[in-house]
């Protein structure tokens, strides 16, 4: 399977290089606005640098890795099911949900598969967790809890851009409530506060942030969510049900632990996320593939992108107004 990468930066050459790793995939050609980014990535790919039109009007490549800035997602993935290619794109499809849908609906009109990188359900140990809350092993779900911490904030600069944490940062978290709840959210409730960076409240947006969601037949999600974390970067989750819990903590940098008199001790959580879901990236994209040469659907699919996102546009709204949100994801 061929592939062309649009965008070659922390995202993309991860994806570029898992695809090079492959026996049953090569990486034909790389496109970045920085010539010195797309050279570097294909000199260690094979690839050839290319631009996004040429790399769109190739025939000989079968599906496309969209790794661009945000504001230009929608737009590439329509340009490129219409030149017949199977997509793949980094979260979120769009700030703006209209903007989303008249996206999807041509994608729908073309047939071609898109993929949405929400690559935490890929993540072995939530994967896992997932199978074994589907088996019935917690029982009837009452409450997911999702955990997700940075290390440290992001520049001011990119927040400002970013669409804001509900959007940006806890929008993978959303995805997760939804895989795991198997049921749709009805209400969203929001706080926000920036305790990390007095500068990201000047920015307008939060670096602490909290979310209760209800579905209809009652199940609650609670979502926690910081901008800093000083002992690493923390990922967890916890389903608790009516016969017991599932539960999947943070990966550590190694297994070793020592015990003495002070106690037990472990080395530290990864630090950072594209060590932390490394095993998650190479397992979406082999999903990826799968799905394409199988002819099936893609999953996380571009409604899920679009849930997500609504989710997130309650959240924000929610914590501007103080007020829970009323959200109706089974009509979209």
């Amino acid at each position: 399977m061929r592939f062309g990468l649009l965008g070659a930066g922390r995202i993309g050459r991860i994806h570029g290089l898992n695809v090079a790793a492959r026996a049953d995939a090569a990486l034909v050609a790389v496109a970045d606005a920085s010539n010195e980014a797309a050279s570097a990535l294909a000199a260690v790919t094979g690839a050839h640098v290319a631009g996004i039109d040429a790399i769109l009007a190739d025939a000989s490549i079968d599906a496309i890795l969209i790794c661009t800035p945000t504001d230009t997602h929608a737009d590439l993935i329509e340009a490129a099911v219409s030149a017949g290619k199977a997509v793949f794109c980094e979260k979120p499809v769009d700030l703006d949900a209209q903007r989303i849908r008249r996206c999807l609906k041509q994608v729908a009109q073309t047939g071609k598969p898109l993929m949405i990188g929400f690559n935490r359900r890929f993540d072995p140990s939530f994967a896992a967790l997932e199978r074994r809350l589907r088996a019935g092993e917690a029982g009837a779900i009452e409450i997911v809890s999702v955990i997700s911490r940075d290390p440290s904030p992001p520049p001011v600069a990119y927040v400002a851009r970013s669409g804001g944490l509900f959007r940006d940062m806890m929008i993978h978290d959303f995805d997760m409530a939804r895989f795991l709840l198997a049921e749709e959210p009805v209400e969203v409730f929001a706080l926000g506060s920036a305790l990390v960076d007095p500068e990201i409240g000047q920015a307008g947006d939060v670096d602490t942030a909290a979310v209760l969601m209800k579905t209809a037949s009652g199940r609650i999600a609670q979502i926690s969510n910081s901008r800093r974390a000083t002992y690493g970067y923390d990922q967890r989750i916890e389903v608790h049900g009516s016969k017991g819990m599932l539960r999947a903590g943070n990966i550590h940098e190694t297994t070793v632990e020592s015990a003495t008199v002070a106690g037990f001790r472990a080395d530290p959580v990864q630090n950072f996320f594209l060590e932390r879901y490394a095993a998650a990236y190479r397992a979406e994209l082999e999903a990826f593939i799968a799905a394409c040469r199988g002819g099936t659907a893609a999953r996380p699919s571009g409604l899920d992108g679009l849930k997500a996102q609504i989710l997130a546009d309650a959240a924000t709204e929610s914590a501007r107004t103080g007020k829970p949100v009323a959200v109706a994801l089974e009509a979209n």
